[in-house]
């Protein structure tokens, strides 16, 4: 595999969900690692079994923290925001606090659903969420899934891409000329981790990233 160009002063990160199983976030922060992005929930029902304990360990042992839906194109767009957002926002009251990033859709499959379908069913989703955090959803995708949809119209969002084995990102989806998060291994190991785990990098400094975790939105957008 080659290894990832990167600048030593950008910020690691790792993303979990219930693969991980139980995660010693102590340990995983005395590694150096600086944000995570923690799974939530998928399409309209579904909540990852350890979002509640990645969500809490991963704050008391000091990481800045995300979280992310996966988006099921099969299913109604509002009423996966929707669920989402029951989860986050329990009772109305937020987990999202001054201090966690903006929350993330991962997209990643069409399904059987048309290129047009989905982009709709991305902006529905998008827009819900945004309008009820009051912050710049991110959205996580990769370059040969996302030109297949043929849009350019989501560029404005803060863009979490995947490129595993490159030393650093290639080409960028349409839409977008630059890139906030890069997932660049999908079989990570460390302590305090059993298995393998995704890694990311922030392309910036920890204080821009903190910047962008305490904003009501993200800056320059």
């Amino acid at each position: 595999m080659t290894n990832p160009d990167l600048d030593p002063s950008w910020p690691l990160g790792l993303d979990v969900s219930y693969c991980q199983g139980t995660v010693d976030w102590s340990s995983v922060a005395r590694q150096g690692f600086k944000f995570a992005f923690i799974k939530a929930t998928e399409g309209t029902s579904l909540t990852d079994s350890q979002f509640g304990p990645n969500w809490s360990g991963a704050k008391a042992a000091g990481l800045i923290r995300g979280a992310y839906h996966f988006y099921d194109p099969g299913k109604d767009p509002r009423q996966q925001a929707e669920h989402f957002l029951s989860i986050v926002w329990p009772d109305g009251q937020p987990l999202f606090a001054p201090g966690d990033l903006p929350p993330v859709l991962d997209i990643e499959t069409a399904g059987d659903q048309s290129a047009e379908e989905v982009v709709q069913g991305i902006q529905a989703w998008l827009s819900l969420v945004g309008q009820k955090t009051a912050r710049v959803p991110i959205l996580y995708t990769d370059r040969g899934f996302w030109d297949d949809l043929g849009t350019t119209q989501l560029g404005n969002h803060p863009l979490w891409v995947a490129e595993t084995g490159v030393a650093a990102p290639s080409s960028l989806p349409a839409g977008w000329q630059t890139w906030l998060f890069w997932q660049f291994s999908q079989s990570g190991s460390m302590e305090g981790i059993s298995g393998a785990v995704d890694l990311d990098v922030f392309q910036g400094s920890l204080q821009s990233l903190q910047q962008m975790a305490s904003s009501p939105s993200t800056p320059g957008l």
